[in-house]
C-alpha cells in the first residue's frame, strides 16, 4: 500500500504556491462541501487567492455556509493555477469529466481523502481511511499552516464531520472524531443553523422521493437485505436533482433485521446508480468493487449499464451470497 505524505510536507509546498485549485467529487456531499469550504476559508487566511470548483449543482442546504457562493463550476473559471487540491476524491476521475480535462495541465496534484480505496493518485497524497471524514484531515492540514480556526471554519468541518457519520451513528465515528467535532462547537460552529438547515428544512422534492422509494421497497435473504428502485421516469417527473437523493439509501438500512440496503436509481436511460449499506457484518466497499465500485467498509457505490432489473437481479445476487456467509447478523 502507498504511504501517506507528512502534513509538513504537503503544507509546505502549499506555503509556496501564491494561488491554487480546490476541489471535490460530482454529486457533492455534506463532507466534500464542508472540506471544500473550511480549505477555501483557511487558505484565504494565508492570503492565497484560492479557485474551489465543483462541476455538479451545489445543493442550496449547504448555502448557510460562508464560503459557498465562491465555489464555481469549471466553465466560469477563466484562468486555472498550476497547482490543484482534491478533496474527498478516491480517484481523480470522481471531480468530472469537464473539470478534470481543465485540471490536466497541472503541475502539482495534492490528494486529500479518507476513501479506502482511493489510488494516491496526486504527487502528494495524504489518505487515511480511519478517519471519519476529509473534514478532518482538512483540520489537521489548518493546523499545521497555523490557520486560526473561526466560527465559519469550524461551521464548516462540523457539518463534514456530522454528515459522514450520521450524526456519530455510524460506525466510523472514533473518539478522535468526537473530540474535533467538540473542538469546533468550543470555536463556535453555528449548531442551531446548521440543524435547521440540514435536517429541519428538507425540500418538498425529497419528501416526495421517499414516498415514491418506498412504494418499491422490497426484501430478500429473510429480511436481512432491503432496497429500493427509482427509475429514470420517477426522477425526470418529480424533477430531482443528484444532491436531493443524499440520505435516502438509509430508510432501507434503518429497517429492524437488514444487515445490508440498497438503493437503485436510473440516472439516465440504462445507467443505473447503485447505494449500498450496511449494519455490522458486511463489507459493502468489496462488493461494490465487483462492479467498478468502491467507497466504504459500510457505505459504498457502484455504477451499471443495462436494464434496471437485470441490475437489480445481479447485485442482489452478490449480497446474497455474502450475507449468507454472515450468518450471525441478526443475533443467531
Amino acid at each position: 500500500m502507498s504511504r501517506s505524505d507528512d502534513w509538513r510536507v504537503i503544507a509546505a509546498a502549499i506555503a509556496q504556491e501564491p494561488e491554487l485549485v480546490v476541489t471535490g467529487h460530482v454529486i457533492p456531499d455534506g463532507d466534500c462541501i464542508g472540506s471544500m469550504v473550511a480549505l477555501y476559508l483557511g487558505l484565504a487566511v494565508l492570503g492565497k487567492e484560492v479557485v474551489a470548483v465543483i462541476e455538479d449543482k451545489l445543493p442550496e442546504t449547504y448555502r448557510y455556509l460562508k464560503g459557498f457562493n465562491s465555489i464555481r463550476r469549471p466553465e466560469m473559471v477563466e484562468r486555472w493555477p498550476a497547482t490543484v487540491i482534491y478533496l474527498d476524491c478516491s480517484d481523480p476521475e470522481r471531480v468530472g469529466v469537464k473539470t478534470l480535462s481543465c485540471l490536466k495541465n497541472c503541475e502539482t496534484v495534492i490528494n486529500i481523502d479518507h476513501h479506502p480505496s482511493n489510488t494516491f493518485f496526486g504527487n502528494l497524497n495524504r489518505v487515511e481511511p480511519g478517519k471519519a471524514s476529509t473534514a478532518e484531515l482538512v483540520l489537521e492540514l489548518l493546523d499545521e499552516m497555523q490557520v486560526p480556526i473561526d466560527q465559519s471554519i469550524a461551521s464548516a468541518i462540523y457539518t463534514g464531520i456530522i454528515m459522514d457519520t450520521g450524526c456519530f451513528q455510524y460506525s466510523n465515528t472514533r473518539p478522535e472524531t468526537l473530540r474535533a467535532a467538540a473542538r469546533m462547537l468550543d470555536q463556535g460552529a453555528q449548531l442551531d443553523t446548521i440543524r435547521n438547515n440540514l435536517f429541519e428544512s428538507r425540500p418538498v422534492v425529497e419528501v416526495k422521493l421517499l414516498q415514491q422509494a418506498l412504494n418499491t421497497l422490497s426484501f430478500a435473504s429473510d429480511g436481512r437485505i432491503a432496497w429500493m428502485v427509482l427509475t429514470y421516469e420517477d426522477i425526470a417527473r418529480l424533477e430531482a436533482q443528484d444532491y436531493h437523493f443524499e440520505g435516502l439509501i438509509n430508510y432501507a438500512r434503518f429497517i429492524e433485521g437488514v444487515e445490508v440496503g440498497l438503493l437503485f436509481r436510473e440516472i439516465e436511460p440504462g445507467v443505473i446508480k447503485v447505494g449500498f449499506r450496511s449494519k455490522e457484518k458486511v463489507d459493502v466497499n468489496s462488493i461494490a468493487a465487483r462492479f467498478g465500485g468502491g467507497g466504504h467498509l459500510r457505505a459504498a457505490g457502484a455504477r451499471l449499464e443495462g436494464d434496471i432489473a437485470d441490475a437489480c437481479h445481479r447485485v442482489i445476487e452478490a449480497v446474497k451470497e455474502v450475507v449468507t456467509d454472515c450468518r450471525d447478523v441478526r443475533g443467531s
